[in-house]
């Protein structure tokens, strides 16, 4: 099922990439990719109203004739409500306010507030029949975290599990907040960052002096300990040339050639302002590529590394088990497909979606090194 929800969203995330640009109102919005999330992805059927509920409606005080976009039926109850906006609007807590009248009312426990490609999901874990403020799952159907499909998976008709997404949502409401926290912070740290590191290094009264002296040293020190931690990747790549993960031997050419292209790749990616910009477009490409495989194995071994000169998808991480390369960084995009000895022939492609056609190659592919 997780293979399956994965390639389903793979697609629907390449066809928001081809068609926001064309897509103006909260109603072509919710006909071209609501309606498709809540079909395709979680599996309940938009047309039977004993399912989707489209423009719920449940009188809110002296609030009468409010319409909530779809409620989602499960077990003859109410579990989840949904409010749209338009593709591109920004969501936060101003944007919910119809979400949080009803969602007592209705008595759901999840509600979910989206632009078409953002999904922001809410439950009641700060007061119970009270929706909280802060969603405690975060996801971007065009730039998909992996980490996000298994509880997704939860919410789809086939298993629904409510309670084991309950359960889970306090954890990932605050591992998803430290992330985006940590990722801010390594950005551009704050002053609050820089006091915190500051206070652990330096012994001396903090004064306005240091303050500006080591705002620029945390910058440098986040910058070098980032590219240390690719060097280390390196360093492993250099060191383990003589055997492959599986402990089978591995010819001193191979291994040449191994640690040669390892090297050249890492070495670019640690290189600062090295021109290496990785595109939404070969993001999704990488999304169905992996969906593909994910039918033959666990996703969590499949890796992507972008290049100057490619978008590389990996089995294991391990750049001697390429999968696909996605070569599109010319006007004509080609993938790159490998045989049982590891030669690529690129194929030319004009969309996205004629990756599926090399789905059988594809898997063919994890085959050879499985």
């Amino acid at each position: 099922m997780t293979a399956g929800i994965t390639e389903r969203l793979a697609s629907l995330s390449a066809k928001i990439v081809q068609q926001r640009s064309s897509i103006e109102t909260e109603e072509a919005t919710k006909n071209a990719f609501v309606m498709p999330f809540i079909s395709l992805v979680l599996g309940y059927d938009v047309f039977n109203p004993n399912e989707v509920v489209p423009e719920f409606t449940a009188d809110v005080g002296i609030k009468k004739g409010e319409k909530i976009d779809y409620a989602i039926v499960k077990d003859d109850n109410v579990q989840i409500l949904i409010e749209c906006k338009n593709i591109g609007a920004p969501l936060d807590i101003n944007h919910a306010s119809q979400l949080f009248r009803y969602f007592a009312v209705a008595h759901a426990r999840i509600a979910v507030l989206t632009n078409g490609d953002e999904y922001q999901f809410f439950t009641d874990l700060d007061a119970p029949n009270k929706m909280d403020e802060k969603p405690f799952l975060v996801m971007t159907v065009s730039d998909l975290d992996s980490t996000v499909i298994p509880e997704l998976k939860k919410l789809t008709k086939d298993v629904f599990d409510l309670d084991s997404i309950i359960n889970a949502a306090e954890e990932l409401k605050y591992v998803g907040e430290l992330k985006r926290i940590l990722a801010a912070q390594f950005a551009h740290p704050d002053a609050d960052w820089i006091r915190f590191l500051t206070a652990r290094v330096y012994e001396g009264p903090i004064t306005q002096r240091v303050r500006d002296q080591f705002s620029g040293l945390v910058e440098k020190a986040t910058e070098q300990f980032l590219n240390d931690r690719v060097n280390d990747r390196l360093k492993a790549a250099l060191g383990g040339q003589s055997t492959t993960t599986d402990n089978t031997s591995v010819s001193s050419s191979d291994a040449s050639e191994h640690v040669a292209e390892a090297a050249i790749e890492l070495a670019d990616e640690a290189a600062v302002n090295n021109g290496i910009e990785t595109t939404l477009e070969e993001i999704e490409g990488y999304q169905i590529v992996r969906a593909i495989a994910c039918s033959e194995i666990a996703p969590d071994r499949i890796f992507q590394r972008d290049t100057k000169s490619y978008f590389g998808v990996l089995l294991d991480d391990n750049n001697r088990r390429p999968l696909a390369r996605l070569r599109f960084n010319s006007s004509q995009k080609y993938i790159g497909l490998f045989d049982a000895d590891k030669n690529e022939t690129r194929e030319p492609i004009d969309t996205l979606d004629e990756i599926y056609k090399f789905a059988d190659q594809l898997r063919a592919t994890v085959h050879y090194y499985d």
